[in-house]
Formats: structure tokens, C-alpha cells, sequence
């Protein structure tokens, strides 16, 4: 059910809008979920189900860079200053992680299952 090559395709572009179009997230992750559902050539649920997963990991990922380079690049102390930063930062945003990983997967498996609605039809 899950085709990996979408869903790939669909994680490394849910990263790029999330890292260098974070002013037009909305639109882009629309436009990412669109295609990731339309490479998957599934239907509908196929391609709601991979652009949920592709949403899932780019979450995921996008999270765990920027809680290493907020920690690490802004450490006083060094090594011992990023490990407390990054306790103390993984502890308090692991609620917007979950949300944002629930927001990337609603959104962007709704236009997913359009397009892979649209690509079961050809």
C-alpha cells in the first residue's frame, strides 16, 4: 500500500517548503500533498495514505533538525550546554510536534487523495 518512492519524493519537498517557503506552508504542502498522491497512481486512499506518511516524515525530520541546530548552534557551554538545551527543548515541544505532525498529515493527505484520484483515472 505504501510506494516509497512517493512518499520519499513527497518527504524531501514537505521539507524544503517547511525550510525555505515557511511564509506559504499551507500552499505548498496543498501542492506537495498533490503530488505525492499523483506519483502514487493508487486512487484515492492510496494517495491520501502516502502524502499522510510523506507529511509524517517530513514532520519528523523538520523537528529533529531544528531542535539540533536551535541547541547545538546556540549553546554557551559547549557539548554539555546543547545535551541540557536539547532535553529541556525536546521535553517542552513535543506537544507542537504532534500537532504539526497531525496538521502535515491532514492537510497534506487530503489533496493526496485528489491527486491520486485524478491519477487512477488515466
Amino acid at each position: 500500500m505504501t510506494k516509497w518512492s512517493a512518499v520519499f519524493v513527497g518527504f524531501i519537498l514537505a521539507v524544503f517548503v517547511k525550510s525555505f517557503f515557511a511564509q506559504y506552508e499551507f500552499v505548498g504542502l496543498l501542492i506537495v500533498g498533490f503530488i505525492t498522491g499523483y506519483i502514487a497512481h493508487s486512487g484515492a486512499m492510496g494517495g491520501l495514505w502516502n502524502a499522510a506518511v510523506a507529511g509524517a516524515l517530513g514532520t519528523i525530520i523538520t523537528a529533529i533538525v531544528f531542535v539540533l541546530s536551535a541547541t547545538l548552534g546556540g549553546s554557551l557551554l559547549g557539548i554539555f550546554g546543547g545535551l541540557a538545551g536539547f532535553t529541556i527543548s525536546g521535553i517542552a515541544s513535543i506537544f507542537t510536534i504532534i500537532g504539526y505532525l497531525i496538521y502535515y498529515a491532514i492537510v497534506m493527505g487530503i489533496t493526496g487523495a485528489v491527486g491520486g484520484a485524478i491519477a487512477s483515472k488515466e
